[in-house]
């Protein structure tokens, strides 16, 4: 059981519909529950009898709703509902206490205001604020992402993995397994891009046969971006598609794999090529999984990062672990050019493989001894040079773009004995082909400024 909890008109009743809507769940709000037990208003109930009679109501309706819900609801409480500590314990008995950060001052008083003669405590965010800082679960962010058969709702926060995956049937990568024992997966898949092949994805079909999944149920991806590639397109391809929920364990599924409904498997041919639109229901980013990555792979998440500020003029990434805050305006970026374009038939969400064209083709070539986030780092800087030969921006603009990286402790030199034009070959292999030797490059040119160029590989590189 999942109670959502915070400040008055911290979002709690919309947050919570919402949730319950992903999980397939029942959704209670308290105050409802209230109104209609006692037939009349809270605000109505608070002026007749005082604040310590509507506790004592509130208490009753809350042990009542509890006692009648089924074990996997969602319910969302009202902003003072915890403040005893008797019904705090009842609901950590029961389930887990997921408190919503607060909105800044400029919109929570917005929301009071537009609630003028409903709330009848006003802002007690202030006030309260020890109390809600007491709750180690928390939401720092939700959105939509995606829109009709692409959409996925996403979740933000900390501490909260656990308790909303609940009992899914989770696919685990072999090294997430092994860190998060608390999470029972129904199938584990070895770990590594180089299993990231149609064999892993027929032994995940085999699983779900094996659990008896039918189309009305739905699987869940616990792990880095390989994971939710795989149990993505196993999902996208089970019974002709059924649900899933991703929950990314590494800074770079995050901010790139985690949403925008991509899935797939890499082929001998190239990476990434046999795959599916197929968004996850729910997007539950737990920035707690963090704090157990080593520097070199929080690294290869603020190599996507960059990349983002290259698109979406967001801030730039500094040194530590990125914040829930930080992450959910990052991913916005991305967010907003899949919800302009879903199926990549406009050209811009296209814009969003800036650096993927060589970072691709240097993967391959070092046989995926090199990692996704170095390969990109590598790849953007290149193309960025890409971009200055040909007049799309200056030399300055590349040194800028290549210091960010390395300041964020990713090389961006090529590894030794390879050059641009030795991939030209792989390249041509890219899933951005065009036709003949033409391949689509988004080529960042500046913080805010990456530009889609089609290139002929024919000869080396050069615009059509």
């Amino acid at each position: 059981m999942i109670f959502v909890y915070g400040a008055p008109a911290s979002g709690k009743t919309t947050l919570g519909k919402r949730l319950a809507k992903s999980l397939s769940s029942i959704w209670l709000d308290l105050d409802a529950f209230i109104v209609e037990r006692e037939g009349c208003a809270i605000r109505d109930i608070f002026a007749r009898k005082g604040e310590a009679s509507f506790r004592d109501i509130e208490s009753a309706a809350l042990a009542d709703a509890i006692a009648g819900a089924d074990r996997n609801a969602v319910i969302s409480l009202g902003g003072g509902s915890l403040l005893r500590d008797a019904n705090r314990a009842v609901c950590e008995k029961a389930g887990t206490v997921i408190c919503l950060d607060a909105p800044d001052e400029a919109e929570l008083a917005k929301r009071i205001g537009g609630a003028a003669g409903v709330r009848p405590l006003g802002d007690k965010a202030k006030e309260r604020a020890a109390h809600y800082a007491s709750f180690g679960s928390r939401i720092s962010a939700s959105f939509e992402a995606g829109e009709g058969a692409m959409e996925s709702f996403v979740i933000i926060g900390s501490g909260i993995a656990k308790a909303i995956a609940g009992d899914a049937r989770i696919v685990a990568d072999s090294t997430v397994a092994k860190l998060y024992p608390e999470f029972t997966p129904m199938a584990t898949i070895p770990s590594g891009e180089e299993h990231k092949t149609p064999s892993t994805v027929a032994a995940l079909w085999h699983a779900f046969a094996n659990a008896g999944l039918g189309r009305k149920d739905s699987v869940t991806a616990l792990g880095g971006g390989v994971t939710g590639d795989l149990a993505g397109f196993a999902a996208a391809t089970w019974m002709r598609g059924i649900d899933w929920m991703n929950i990314p364990t590494t800074l770079l599924s995050m901010v790139d794999a985690s949403t925008g409904g991509k899935t797939g498997c890499d082929l001998e041919e190239g990476k990434n090529l046999a795959g599916a639109f197929h968004a996850p229901r729910l997007v539950v980013i737990d920035v707690d999984f963090l704090e157990t990555l080593p520097e070199a792979i929080l690294a290869d998440g603020k190599a996507e990062m960059i990349k983002h500020a290259a698109i979406g003029k967001c801030s730039v990434v500094g040194k530590g672990i990125p914040t829930a805050k930080e992450i959910a305006e990052n991913l916005a970026v991305k967010i907003g050019m899949v919800k302009r374009d879903p199926y990549e038939k406009l050209g811009l969400r296209m814009l969003l493989n800036a650096g993927h064209t060589i970072g691709h083709a240097i993967e391959k070539s070092s046989d995926y001894s090199i990692s996704h986030g170095r390969a990109v780092a590598m790849g953007c800087v290149e193309e960025a040079r890409l971009a200055a030969r040909f007049g799309l921006t200056d030399e300055a603009w590349v040194r800028e773009f290549e210091f960010a990286f390395n300041a964020a402790g990713l090389a961006t030199g090529l590894p030794k004995g390879v050059t641009v034009e030795s991939l030209v070959p792989l390249m041509k292999g890219d899933k951005k082909k065009s036709g003949g030797d033409e391949v689509v490059f988004a080529l960042p040119c500046g913080w805010g400024d990456t530009r889609a160029v089609k290139m002929n590989l024919a000869e080396g590189i050069r615009p059509c």
